[in-house]
């Protein structure tokens, strides 16, 4: 019990200890709080003096660049006034020179509408004597007219007919004669560049002659082989002949078997067929059926590579396979002793050069060109000229319709609808008609030409006539006073015509027509 009070007094110690403490402390942050007060209010007023002193400096500066502005503004001011009152000046005295150029103008109107005036007068005075001129004039033809009349015998009427009836003949003769200039000068023009162009395209296709002969000759091993293809009785060769669709001639000749027919396609089947079984050594009926099948299989293959062969070197593609196995077959096929598929190519290639020198579609000419006589290959199944029948079967197979009109055209049985039509006839023509292209007999040679003479010979006025440059030329030599120049122009361009009528001949012929006079004397 007697500690409790010493306790409580510990503990008012204590209390009193941090009161006074406290308000020591308190104290203390007063006098802080106050002093940094002081300064604050202190850097404040030195904050409010620096502003104040800058904000006098900047006013001055201020003002001076107002006024060196007001000052600059002023000067510029001055000088664009200067600028405007030179222009105006400049202005005065443009309207100043007009004016007195308008003065100018002005007197010389004045000038020129009185000298006017005084021609006008002057010109009326001279119509007035002009018109009393031309009734004289009237008056003195009248009567020169009547004077005429009398004494010629003919009325005004009459004369004038008679002498519209000399100029009509007159100017008719002069047209003739400048018809027949034209003609010529346009005629040697085109063809001049005809041949220039057609010089270029052949001199470019260099290509063996491709004329066959109907014979194909087979060599043999030994002469001891032709009794071996005569076989027993001849069975071999019957059988050989049979399957083939061709004669064979075994003869005297050395070594060597004759294969004959008009078909280079079985004559090339029974030759092959009878080197392999030469080659082979088994010949007897059976084994010749079995050759003859199956080399007809590899020259089905062998044609459809070579059509390809000939597409590709022309450059031409998107091709129906139809149409490619077709062009094949023209490996085989001739004309006039002229293979067909060597034929087409080199229309093709001189069809796409004339193409290119006239600035043609190349490629449709060319396609054209190569297909123009596959009908040939088809001639032997249907009925009907090869142009039709191969443009007919280019439209099945999907070919555009000027591809199908080249291939009818090329023989004129229809209208071309394209320059490249054209060109895929003359391409044709030209192919076929240089030497060597085609084969023709001495007989149809000998025929073609008497023939040719005959047409020229039956014309009112010729004389004589000669078939001359084997048959691609005739010259017709008319009678002097039976024909006149005018007349010979007409009678070449109709004998042309009627030669292309009645006539059937590789290339072109040109006719030629003579008219001389010749004066003869002796000297004695």
């Amino acid at each position: 019990m007697g500690t409790i009070p010493e306790l409580a007094l510990v503990i008012l110690a204590v209390v009193a200890g941090a009161a006074l403490g406290a308000v020591m402390l308190w104290l203390i942050q007063g006098r802080v709080v106050a002093s940094r007060l002081r300064e604050a209010e202190d850097r404040a007023a030195q904050i409010v003096r620096t502003a104040e002193k800058e904000a006098s400096t900047r006013a001055r500066e201020a003002q001076l660049e107002a006024k060196d502005m007001i000052v600059q503004a002023k000067a510029e001011l001055d000088k664009e006034m200067q600028i405007q009152r030179n222009e105006i000046l400049a202005l005065e005295k443009r309207l100043v020179q007009k004016e007195e150029s308008l003065d100018r103008r002005m007197s010389n109107f004045d000038r020129r509408e009185s000298e006017l005036q005084k021609r006008e007068k002057t010109a009326e005075v001279r119509e007035k004597a002009v018109e009393e001129k031309e009734a004289d004039v009237a008056r003195l033809i009248q009567e020169r007219t009547k004077a005429l009349e009398y004494a010629s015998g003919m009325t005004a009427d009459e004369a004038k007919a008679a002498l519209l009836q000399q100029v009509e003949s007159e100017a008719k003769f002069e047209a003739a004669r400048m018809i027949k200039r034209i003609q010529d000068e346009t005629k040697e023009m085109a063809d001049r560049e005809a041949k220039e162009i057609i010089t270029r395209s052949i001199q470019r296709i260099t290509r063996d002659y491709v004329a066959e002969a109907t014979i194909s000759v087979v060599p043999l091993p030994s002469d001891g082989m032709k009794g071996r293809i005569i076989g027993r009785e001849g069975r071999n060769i019957r059988a050989l002949e049979a399957a083939t669709g061709i004669d064979l001639v075994v003869d005297e000749t050395p070594e060597a078997v004759l294969i004959s027919g008009f078909d280079p396609l079985r004559r090339e089947i029974a030759k092959v067929s009878l080197e392999r079984l030469m080659a082979d050594g088994r010949i007897h009926p059976t084994r010749i059926e079995e050759v003859v099948e199956k080399v007809k299989k590899d020259l089905d293959k062998m044609m459809l590579e070579e059509a390809e062969k000939v597409l590709f070197e022309l450059g031409i593609a998107n091709i129906h396979p139809e149409i490619v196995k077709l062009l094949g077959k023209l490996k085989f096929r001739t004309s006039y002793g002229q293979n067909n598929l060597y034929h087409a190519r080199e229309a093709a290639y001189i069809c796409g050069i004339m193409a290119s020198e006239l600035e043609l579609d190349v490629k449709l000419s060319r396609r054209g060109a190569l297909m123009h006589d596959m009908g040939k290959a088809l001639s032997q199944e249907e009925e009907g000229p090869h142009a039709i029948i191969g443009a007919d079967f280019a439209k099945k197979y999907g070919e555009e319709p000027r591809v199908v009109n080249a291939i009818a055209a090329h023989h004129e049985q229809v209208e071309p609808i394209c320059p490249e039509t054209v060109l895929v006839a003359a391409a044709e023509s030209l192919s076929a008609a240089r030497p060597g292209a085609r084969r023709e007999t001495v007989e149809a040679y000998i025929k073609r030409l008497e023939k040719l003479e005959k047409l020229a010979v039956d014309y009112k006025g010729v004389d004589k006539a000669y078939a001359i440059q084997a048959g691609r030329e005739i010259r017709v030599i008319v009678k002097q006073d039976a024909i006149t120049d005018t007349e010979c122009a007409v009678l070449s361009r109709d004998l042309a015509r009627k030669i292309e009528q009645e006539l059937t001949y590789p290339g072109q012929i040109r006719v030629t027509v003579i008219r001389e006079s010749r004066y003869t004397d002796i000297a004695k």
